[in-house]
């Protein structure tokens, strides 16, 4: 898990079986920004949020295939705003979860470079985002 902000984490897939454990490093709720069936053997969403609601935690579907719509920015923005303590978003490498955040960010208002800095020390660049930040 890459840390983004106080409240957001971003990792690749994660397994319902890791989903408890999740809850005790103080993640409150999922963010699923993976579409079911994108590759073989990745578990569905329907598995990841009966376990995520099995742990006591929130879970938010918003899977986004190909590029980051004003749709996707305003779920992603709710998803975060709404949740009560830590969000780990999660994608096949947390490079769309940290976009799909990124452009929430700067719906906020969030400064451009305060964005990619806290992008980067989590290891992403947001250069397919750019134009949108």
């Amino acid at each position: 898990m890459h840390q983004l902000d106080d409240k957001t984490l971003v990792s690749g897939q994660i397994l319902p079986e890791q989903v408890a454990g999740l809850k005790s490093q103080g993640i409150t709720a999922i963010v699923n920004n993976r579409p079911d069936d994108e590759e073989p053997g990745q578990p569905a969403a329907a598995e990841i949020k009966a376990a995520a609601e099995a742990a006591g935690l929130s879970y938010c579907h918003i899977p986004i295939a190909r590029g980051i719509g004003p749709a996707d920015a305003e779920a992603m923005r709710d998803a975060i705003n709404g949740a009560e303590g830590k969000v780990l978003a999660f994608c096949r490498s947390g490079a769309r979860s940290t976009y799909a955040w990124a452009v929430a960010q700067a719906g906020e208002g969030r400064a451009r470079d305060e964005i990619e800095a806290a992008a980067a020390r989590a290891g992403y660049d947001l250069a397919p985002v750019a134009h949108l930040l």
